[in-house]
């Protein structure tokens, strides 16, 4: 009886079969700046990328100060597996750029965010060049330290809160973001970075051009420095909350770019 030869009945994949393998999607990591909470993503970013298909996680950001935020940031990326774009708005710049430099992190995007450099504080970012009203709008409140000691603790003052961070936005978030204002450390604004990100990983600045927290000249000159991809928008301090389609638009051109 003839048999036939083996190689005619191995299956040959090579010639008319093709994979559909789909890439693995970065974990989107967002994190809110300071007197903000979680809720900031909900106003339709969290939504967007769930229903593109994004894991993603919100950073509860602690606001204690830059060592502890940056660290509690990544023991987070521990539990996380592939890789991460993180995000972040406002004072989160500064915790992203402390923490980005985890290898799993490819990628950052700056909502609204200062970027500071080694040796810089968020304050010294706000302070650089002239026109940011941040300091003129907050109240500055003791509070006591585990250890008996006084610390002060930061919140933008009621009567200013729409005109600094959300002049753009509709009444009904408005009263949302002001019930949901937390604290924010002093020591956090002002404690200077030990390593900055953006140096060696690729960066996506979204600047606001009607921002009294961030002057625009502070925007543009933290862009050139870091060769960040830039995008402009009219908007005021709280862009996740007054263009979220926008956000999300730039963090998944980001996490493509990256894959």
């Amino acid at each position: 009886m003839h048999t036939p030869a083996a190689h005619l009945l191995a299956p040959r994949f090579s010639e008319g079969i093709t994979m559909d393998i789909e890439t693995p999607k970065a974990t989107i990591v967002l994190v809110h700046g300071a007197v903000e909470d979680s809720s900031l993503w909900t106003h339709g970013v969290i939504q967007r990328l769930q229903r593109d298909g994004y894991p993603v996680k919100v950073f509860s950001n602690p606001l204690r100060g830059l060592a502890v935020d940056a660290a509690y940031l990544r023991s987070l990326l521990d539990t996380i597996e592939g890789f991460v774009i993180l995000v972040s708005h406002a004072y989160g710049g500064a915790v992203i750029t402390q923490a980005g430099d985890d290898p799993k992190v490819k990628g950052l995007v700056y909502a609204g965010s200062p970027m500071p450099g080694v040796g810089e504080s968020t304050n010294d970012c706000l302070e650089r060049f002239p026109g940011g009203d941040f300091a003129s709008s907050v109240d500055l409140m003791p509070y006591t330290l585990p250890d008996g000691t006084s610390g002060t603790n930061v919140l933008v003052k009621a009567d200013r809160y729409a005109y600094l961070l959300a002049a753009d936005v509709p009444a009904d978030k408005l009263a949302l973001m002001i019930a949901t204002q937390r604290p924010i450390a002093l020591q956090a604004l002002n404690d200077k970075l030990t390593t900055a990100a953006w140096t060696s990983k690729p960066s996506w600045q979204i600047r606001p051009l009607l921002d009294p927290v961030i002057p625009v000249e502070e925007f543009k000159f933290e862009a050139e420095r870091a060769h960040s991809t830039v995008i402009e928008l009219t908007s005021s301090h709280a862009i996740p909350v007054s263009f979220p389609d926008v956000v999300v638009d730039v963090i998944e051109k980001a996490a493509r770019a990256v894959a």
